[in-house]
């Protein structure tokens, strides 16, 4: 996540794909990168508009930001990984514009650009006010821990400094809101009626509609699949033993956690199906938790 958020001039993928376009009805989108940055034009064939990127968003797919007026202006075409092409960004499929203005891009409102920036950056959000003077780029220590920067300056200074509080401490239920600003909270996922598919990449949402999830039951966490410190671990069989903690014939059974009666290894590949995200080029791991029958309908 320390490249959640790049500036223009220091983004490889933009490096490694100088000219990108795209079509959409009657506009033309083209990216073009050169030495000194990356620019982004919009044209109907007759008229055209053109600005330098100034942020990009993201890892698997890149949301391009602008400045104009306001500080972030979103470019309707997303770059994804999967494909290496520009496509619509995820979201926008049903907005039509009608003018060349309208089709350079949506102004994201205060809410929108404090998420965008507070998710993706370090010290962009203070006191509910976007401050991106002493933006970092990117996911850095000080965005989860706060006092951390004091506390590596204080140790390369051989001091010792204040210790930022362990995030180990935290209830499940306490976890799953902390990531959950970023990731959405199953609070901010029903508020928002975020339905259907769409809603496959909020983990903790998803995780917190499992029938085995208890917000006090520290057997079952964000942090007790995934280590925040380490590259994300891929495929099913590392994660077995979390899943025996609970179900293992060694595990205490109860009504909710019995032993698996079909297979003993790759749990997550049957209980933890992979949903492609509608118009997102990108799989999901489904964190609902459940016994996943082929054809059953998406549960929300």
């Amino acid at each position: 996540m320390a490249s959640a958020l790049v500036l223009q001039d220091s983004n490889p993928v933009l490096k490694t794909h100088p000219k990108l376009s795209l079509r959409r009805g009657m506009y033309s989108y083209l990216i073009e990168t050169l030495n000194n940055g990356s620019t982004y034009t919009v044209t109907d064939g007759n008229n055209s508009n053109s600005v330098p990127i100034v942020w990009s968003f993201g890892l698997k797919s890149q949301t391009l930001g602008l400045r104009i007026r306001r500080p972030l202006l979103r470019e309707p075409g997303e770059l994804f990984r999967s494909i290496d092409a520009l496509d619509t960004t995820i979201g926008d499929n049903s907005l039509h514009p009608q003018t060349l203005l309208e089709a350079f891009g949506r102004e994201l409102s205060d809410f929108e650009t404090k998420s965008c920036f507070g998710c993706h950056a370090t010290n962009a959000v203070s006191n509910d006010r976007l401050t991106l003077d002493g933006m970092i780029p990117g996911i850095k220590c000080e965005r989860c821990h706060t006092g951390a920067e004091t506390h590596a300056q204080a140790i390369s200074e051989g001091k010792t400094g204040p210790i930022p509080g362990k995030l180990g401490q935290l209830t499940p239920e306490e976890t799953s809101n902390f990531c959950g600003q970023c990731h959405h909270t199953w609070e901010r996922v029903v508020r928002d009626g975020l339905r259907g598919e769409i809603n496959v990449r909020f983990q903790p949402y998803r995780m917190a509609n499992s029938k085995c999830y208890d917000g006090g039951d520290r057997r079952l966490s964000c942090t007790t699949c995934h280590d925040p410190h380490r590259e994300l671990v891929r495929g099913a069989a590392p994660y077995d033993a979390k899943c025996k903690a609970c179900h293992g014939a060694s595990a205490k059974a109860s009504a909710t956690a019995k032993s698996c009666r079909v297979a003993t290894n790759g749990c997550a590949n049957c209980h933890m199906p992979k949903l492609e995200l509608p118009g997102g080029h990108m799989v999901f791991t489904d964190h609902q938790i459940r016994v996943a029958r082929a054809g059953d309908p998406y549960p929300n």
